[in-house]
C-alpha cells in the first residue's frame, strides 16, 4: 500500500500516550479517594468557571473498533434508571460545589448519548439547567450516533441548546464498515446532518478513523473526499488504537486486515492532504477546522487546548465528569469515577461521590503538563516562557536528554530552548512530548501513528 521511504519508519510503531491528561490516566491509583474528590469540589473557587462532562455509556450495537467505555443497552430500563442516577450525581456534585456556579462548556460524550429518550435527555439537560448557571454563549456539544437519531431527538436536541454535534463516521467504505461492525451509509449521514442543521444546530464535527481492517488509501480517499461534500465545521482524524488486552471485544477484527505502520502513515498523510487541500486548517496532531470556526481562531491565538475530548478551545479551570468512567480535572488533580456501571450506580444512589481512583498534582507535574499540552496544541514550546509562568517550580527544570531521539529522528528540533516539531512530523509531536513525561515507564500504549 505505501512506500517504507518516508524518514519516519523507525517511530511509527513506537507506543505513546495519548496525552489528553498529564499525568496521563496510566498514574491514576485508588490512593485519591471520594473524600479528597469532595474536598477538592468544595474549594474550587467562586468565581472559577466550569466545562462539564456527561458520559452515557450505552450503545445500540457494539463497535469492535470502539476503545470507549460503553456497554450494549439490552434493555431500556438500564438506560433509564442510569439516567437518573445521572441526574442525582449532578445534583450531589452541584451542592459540594456551593451556590449556583457558571458553566461555559458542556460535552455529552459516550457510548451514544443520543440513546437516552429524549424525555431522558431533556430531563437530564434541565437537571444541569436548575444545578448551574449555564453561560448564554455555552458551547453545548452532544456526540450522536446517525444510525438511531430519531426526529424526536432532533427536536430534544435543539430544544435544549446544543449548538454542536459530533458523528462518527470512520470510513464510508461497505467493506470497511463491515469488518468493524458499524454498518452506516452516506446517504444515512448526510440525512442525519441536514436534519440537524435544519433544526438550528449549526456547528458539525465528523471522526475519521485511519488505520481500520481492510482500509486502503483508494477507501480513505474516497471517503474524505465525500466527507469535505459535508462540509462539516470540523474534522477529527484518529488513529485507530488495537487495544485487545484492553478492549477485549477488539479481537473480534481479523488483525491480518489491519494495515502496517507504514501503511497507517501513507492513510494519515493522504487523508491531511486532502483535507487541507480543501481549505481545512490542520489544528494540532489529528484535528481539521475551517478558518472561521473557533477551534481555528483559538489555535491561530494560541489559546488552544487539549482534554479527555481532545482539541478544544475550552478555558474553564475546573473539568467536572459525571457518569461511569467519567475524569474530573481539578486545581488539585485528576478524579475518576467507577468505570463499572453498577459501581458507579451503587455509589451514586446511596448518596456518594463515586470516586475510585485518581492523582494528585504536584508542582513539577503542573510544568509538564504546560510543556506537553503546548507542544500538542501549537507544535512548539518556549520553555523559557513556560518555565518563567511556574516560577520557582520551575528552577533547576533542564532540557530532558530523551529529546535527542525526536531531534535524530527528525521528528523536533531545538533552538534557543524553543522545541518545534518538523512540520512533516505533525502526527509524531506525542514522541517528543514523551520527552516530558516524568512517568514514561510502565502501561502498554497505542502506536505512534
Amino acid at each position: 500500500m505505501a512506500s517504507t521511504h518516508q524518514p519516519f519508519a523507525a517511530a511509527l510503531a513506537r507506543p505513546v500516550p495519548r496525552y489528553t491528561s498529564y499525568p496521563t490516566a496510566l498514574q491514576f491509583t485508588p490512593a485519591i479517594t471520594d473524600r479528597d474528590h469532595a474536598r477538592w469540589l468544595s474549594s474550587v473557587p467562586a468565581d472559577a468557571a466550569l466545562s462539564l462532562y456527561l458520559h452515557v455509556p450505552y450503545c445500540a450495537q457494539l463497535c469492535w473498533y470502539c476503545g470507549c467505555h460503553t456497554r450494549v443497552a439490552s434493555r431500556y430500563s438500564s438506560v433509564a434508571r442510569y439516567g437518573a442516577a445521572l441526574r442525582t450525581e449532578i445534583r450531589g456534585v452541584a451542592a459540594r460545589l456551593g451556590a449556583r456556579r457558571r458553566v461555559t462548556q458542556i460535552h455529552w460524550g459516550g457510548g451514544t448519548p443520543t440513546v437516552l429518550q429524549p424525555a431522558d435527555f431533556t430531563a437530564l439537560a434541565e437537571t444541569v439547567g436548575s444545578s448551574f448557571e449555564v453561560a448564554s454563549d455555552a458551547e453545548i456539544a452532544v456526540e450522536i450516533d446517525p444510525r438511531t437519531l430519531t426526529d424526536e431527538m432532533v427536536h430534544a436536541l435543539a430544544a435544549t441548546g446544543t449548538n454542536r454535534v459530533s458523528f462518527g463516521v470512520q470510513d464510508f467504505d461497505p467493506r470497511v464498515q463491515a469488518a468493524i461492525n458499524r454498518l452506516q451509509p452516506y446517504a444515512m449521514t448526510e440525512l442525519a446532518i441536514a436534519r440537524l442543521r435544519g433544526a438550528g444546530v449549526r456547528s458539525v464535527n465528523l471522526d475519521l478513523v485511519y488505520g481500520l481492517p481492510l482500509q486502503t488509501v483508494d477507501s480513505l480517499r474516497d471517503t474524505v473526499e465525500r466527507v469535505i461534500e459535508l462540509q462539516p465545521d470540523r474534522i477529527a482524524l484518529f488513529g485507530y488504537a488495537h487495544v485487545p488486552w484492553m478492549k477485549p471485544h477488539q479481537r473480534l477484527i481479523n488483525e491480518q486486515d489491519l494495515p502496517g505502520p507504514a501503511d497507517r502513515w501513507a492513510l494519515a498523510s493522504q487523508a491531511a492532504a486532502l483535507l487541507t487541500g480543501a481549505g481545512y486548517l490542520a489544528i494540532g496532531i489529528d484535528h481539521f477546522a475551517k478558518p472561521d470556526d473557533p477551534l481555528a481562531r483559538a489555535a491561530a491565538a494560541g489559546l488552544l487546548r487539549r482534554n479527555f475530548q481532545g482539541y478544544t478551545t475550552d478555558t474553564a479551570e475546573c473539568l467536572i465528569g459525571f457518569g461511569a468512567s467519567a475524569i474530573s480535572r481539578l486545581p488539585q488533580g485528576y478524579a475518576q469515577n467507577d468505570a463499572d456501571v453498577a459501581g458507579w450506580q451503587r455509589r451514586i444512589e446511596s448518596g456518594r461521590l463515586a470516586t475510585a481512583r485518581g492523582v494528585r498534582l504536584t508542582t513539577d507535574d503542573r510544568l509538564r503538563a504546560d510543556i506537553i499540552e503546548r507542544l500538542m496544541c501549537d507544535l512548539s514550546v518556549d520553555l523559557r516562557a513556560v518555565t518563567a509562568r511556574h516560577g520557582s517550580a520551575a528552577t533547576g527544570f533542564t532540557l530532558p536528554p530523551e529529546l535527542g531521539e525526536a531531534i535524530r529522528l527528525g521528528i523536533a528540533t531545538v533552538d534557543d530552548l524553543v522545541v518545534r516539531i518538523a512540520a512533516n512530523a505533525r502526527p509524531l509531536a506525542r514522541i517528543a512530548a514523551a520527552a516530558f513525561d516524568s512517568y514514561r515507564a510502565g502501561g502498554r500504549q497505542s502506536a505512534a501513528v
